[in-house]
Formats: C-alpha cells, structure tokens, sequence
C-alpha cells in the first residue's frame, strides 16, 4: 500500500540484507515512523510492545526474528534460545507459533553452515507468500461486497462494518478483512466503513482510519457500543473482522469486543464474515476453550494517548487511581454466528467440514 505515494509493506528487508525495517505501529496516527531491527532482542521487544501487531504480521515477523537470530549464531543451542524467546512474546496469534515452528524444523535439518542464509531466504518466502494470500482473500472477499450492493439495487455505497485492525498493516500487505474493501475500491464499488474505535489500544481510530484516510475509502469510526445501533436501524450491510486465531471447527479469536459485534449481527440478520490466511486455522484444537486469551497490562485501559493543541503526544489517566482494571486481549466468536471464513482458497462454512471442504490436505490434523 501506499503512504504519501510512497508504497510501503509493513515489514521489509533493509539494503544490508540483515537488518529488518518495520513500521512502528505504536506513533499512529500521529507520526509515521520507521524502525531497524538489527536482532533477536529487538525483534521480541517489538512484537511484545505492539510495534508490530496482526496475526499474519506477527508470523512473518517472528520467521524474520529467527533470521536475526542466526545471523550471529546458528548453533542448534541458538536456535532452540531464538525459538523460545519468541514464542514467549504473544500467546493467542497462532500465526506467531506456525512461523516459528517451522522455521525450528527445517533449519534443524540442515548444515549449521547453511542455517543463517536459509533463515532469510524462509523469512522472505513467508512475506511474500502473506502478500499473495491477502490479495487472494480480497478477490474472494470482493463479490460478497458486489452482492450486497446488489440487494441495495445497485444504490449507495455499501457499509461494512470492522473491528479492530486487520488491514495492511496487520499482515505484510492488503490486510484480511479489509483486502476486499480495497479490492471494491479498485473494482470501482462504492463502499464506506464503519470503523470501531476498537478500545483500549484503539487500533480502530489509530490503525484502521488511518490507513482507510491513505487509501481514501470512505469511513467514519464510531464508540465500540455503536455498532449494535446502527445494525438495528439498516446502516450496516456486512460486517467483516479478521481473527488471531480459528479452531479446526470455525471458532475464532479475535480482538476483544468482536463477539458482542457477532451477536448484534445475527440478531439483526447481516452477514458477519471473518476474514483469515490459512496459516491462522489451528487444526490442533476443536475447543474455543482452549485458545488461550492474552491479558495485557491494565494501563491499557485505565491510560489513553493522544494528541494536544501543541502538537504533542501524551498519556492521561481515565480511571480512578485505585480502581482494579481487567484487561482481556481477546474474545472467541463460536462459529454458530460467523456466515463464513473468507480464505485464501475461497469462502468457507464456519465449520470442521466447510474448513476441509477448502483444505482437504487438512484431514488427518482436524480431530
């Protein structure tokens, strides 16, 4: 995508072929900055602070984290330190896991000799293969939005509604859930997003109107509690979120506050779609139960940054001092309330049997 006319991915290889770039996502909106990663330590730190976030983002960064790793040292002993560090940075994205676990594999079978260049080599197909896969997710995307504008008889813009931020800048190009509103944008469909604030990291109103404002789709965001409303007056006509991850069976993790959003939709009858790379199905699980939720710090919730009149960016508290906060990453949306997962491959039922419809390769690890 592009900024200032400038296309940008959203983690990169920087001309010395070691160092990584990534955007720091955690200025935005209000600066644009970016960041060399020239090792491990650095690659955990900002995955763990959110200088980087999105489950496929977080995969390709932890594949290109392993690289940094054996850069210096491509000892076995190396590798096993690299794996775990970066397993230990975010708990719920099983993209993070994917990415890692592979790399550990197949570097392990090769000469030590061999490992660093190799490492690189992997960390770079995995990018590129995200930014195939979300463009792919786009044109499958795209005829739900053609659908709807049809019910509409072809009349004003379709209005989708999202949480959080799964556009391009939580996967290495095109997004999830926004590929196909970028895709409607290139095919000439008249669209306009509903953008949830997406509290308390506000990667809605500081990510995702962001990047809408860059590409100049129409938006407007909204207080997380306005959805409902305007699902019960006619103003959505689809939802579209992504997910960090999805259950063998169609269950999906994604940012806090998705689940009340399913649950107006299917009250309201508008199609709730979940938008998602393979690479996100853990085939190793059936239960939501037994995705683990990640609880972040309560300043979170209790501070809020911002902009001032001076031009500077400051933290301010919301909440009494003294009062206990609770901070839950992410909630599970069963997949009795997702009409379907757009992937790669086409778009699937929420279910065991609509994921291996697509992903028949799949059969012997979904239980």
């Amino acid at each position: 995508m592009k900024v200032g006319g400038v296309a940008y991915r959203s983690i990169w290889l920087e001309p010395d072929g070691r160092s990584v770039g990534i955007i720091d996502q955690t200025a935005l909106p209000h600066g644009f900055v970016t960041l060399p990663l020239t090792d491990l330590a650095g690659m955990c730190h900002a995955i763990r602070t959110m200088q980087l976030r999105g489950a496929p983002l977080i995969g390709a960064a932890a594949a290109y984290g392993m690289a940094l790793a054996l850069a210096s040292d491509a000892s076995a002993a190396n590798l096993e330190r690299a794996a775990s560090a970066l397993l230990a940075t975010r708990p719920t994205a099983v993209n993070l896991r994917w990415a890692v676990e592979a790399l550990r594999r197949e570097l392990a079978a090769i000469p030590e000799a061999r490992r660093g260049a190799a490492a690189y080599a992997r960390a770079e197909q995995i990018a590129e293969e995200d930014v195939a896969t979300n463009r792919a997710i786009g044109r499958h995307g795209l005829p739900l939005i053609r659908a709807a504008f049809a019910r509409k008889s072809n009349q004003g813009p379709v209005n989708i509604l999202t949480h959080c931020n799964a556009g391009w800048l939580a996967t290495v190009d095109w997004g999830t859930a926004l590929a196909p509103v970028f895709a409607a944008q290139e095919a000439g469909l008249p669209v306009h997003v509903w953008v949830d604030e997406t509290r308390p990291r506000n990667q809605g109103a500081f990510l995702t109107a962001w990047e809408l404002n860059a590409a100049g789709v129409p938006h407007t965001v909204i207080a997380d509690n306005a959805g409902g409303h305007l699902m019960r007056k006619g103003e959505v006509d689809l939802c579209f979120v992504g997910t960090d991850r999805t259950t063998a069976r169609g269950d999906v993790a994604n940012k806090i506050g998705t689940y009340l959003k399913a649950l107006a939709a299917k009250d309201n009858g508008i199609p709730f779609y979940v938008c998602l790379p393979s690479p996100t199905i853990d085939w190793t699980i059936e239960s939501p139960d037994s995705i683990p939720i990640e609880e972040r710090a309560g300043t979170e919730v209790s501070h809020i940054a911002g902009l001032t009149a001076d031009g500077a960016v400051v933290s301010v508290r919301l909440v009494p001092e003294g009062s206990p906060v609770a901070n839950p990453a992410f909630d599970v949306t069963p997949a009795r309330l997702v009409t379907g997962l757009v992937t790669e491959r086409g778009v699937a039922e929420a279910s065991r049997e609509g994921l291996l419809a697509l992903f028949p390769e799949r059969s012997g690890a979904a239980a």
